[in-house]
């Protein structure tokens, strides 16, 4: 399985529009040792030619141009398979609005997911333009399922499991389910590879925990390294726990759960723009690869 890092930071991406931090400020300034990253998501493929996203963040057109094996292969055309979505958050979903030229897309989601996305929402109608412009799969919790290639199997296969978290800021309303928020489990046929997929993750559960225990690679929830990161900061009045992500740091953090999944490749992604790990040089960045867990860049790429 081949994997490639379209983009690694957190909703906002680094830096953010609109944040001073001392991050931000350093990265902009070339005062820290730090690289700007967009917002999360990830492409993979069996074979280098069928290629599937998980997530599909606002920056989506200029992660695509990032990579060319994304680009057109003719007039109309894209390697692009499918799209699979880990929950309803803006920055996991909202780029799929920006992909309405007339091309039919498929979208691998959670029901609860695909409703959120698709009622009562008139920016929607975009990709409604013609018949069968957007297709989507519902992801059944527990449910291994193919990844298709124009109808044939991929090669790969996934399975959605239930993650500790919360229904998107912007369907807070409804309450929490267990298709919220998944993890997603990639096996590739051939290779008898599998990723684990848990960009967001509110803290341990046995779903989380198996899934990792399985995998050959994992890429896992960084937003925060500390329960009070923006509060500390003063720039929120949210802590890690209100926003249902895991934090690092800590004797019960998530990197000293990841510490523990030794000889498994371990990558933090979706990494928040205060998070001191995004400075090369920082003690908590130092403790991540002591541990030896990596930190996502966008381009970064890996095979499995």
């Amino acid at each position: 399985m081949l994997i490639r890092v379209l983009g690694s930071a957190a909703g906002g991406g680094f830096p953010q529009w609109n944040c001073g931090c001392a991050n931000c400020v350093g990265v902009r300034r070339g005062t820290i040792r730090a690289t700007p990253r967009t917002q999360e998501s990830i492409a993979i493929s069996a074979d280098g030619a069928a290629w599937f996203l998980i997530n599909c963040s606002p920056e989506i057109r200029q992660q695509i141009e990032s990579f060319p094996k994304l680009h057109p292969r003719q007039l109309r055309d894209t390697p692009i398979s499918g799209i699979l979505l880990t929950n309803g958050d803006l920055d996991h979903c909202l780029g799929l609005l920006s992909l309405r030229e007339s091309q039919p897309i498929v979208v691998y989601a959670t029901e609860r997911v695909r409703r959120g996305f698709t009622e009562q929402n008139r920016l929607y109608r975009t990709l409604e333009r013609f018949e069968g412009q957007a297709s989507w799969h519902a992801l059944t919790l527990g449910v291994e399922q193919p990844l298709l290639t124009d109808g044939r199997e991929s090669g790969l296969f996934v399975r959605a499991i239930s993650a500790p978290g919360k229904s998107p800021l912007h369907l807070s309303e409804l309450g929490a389910e267990p298709e919220d928020t998944v993890g997603l489990c990639v096996r590739d046929a051939a290779r008898g590879t599998t990723l684990a997929y848990l960009p967001a993750v509110a803290g341990p559960s046995s779903h989380v925990t198996e899934a990792v225990a399985l995998a050959d690679a994992v890429f896992f929830d960084g937003t925060f390294w500390s329960n009070d990161e923006l509060v500390g900061q003063g720039v929120g009045k949210r802590d890690a726990a209100d926003m249902s992500h895991w934090p690092l740091g800590g004797e019960q953090g998530s990197l000293a759960f990841l510490a523990a999944a030794r000889g498994k490749q371990r990558v933090f992604i979706h990494i928040n723009n205060t998070n001191p790990i995004l400075r090369d040089d920082s003690a908590e960045h130092a403790a991540v690869r002591e541990a030896g867990v990596m930190v996502a860049y966008d381009g970064m790429e890996l095979e499995l």
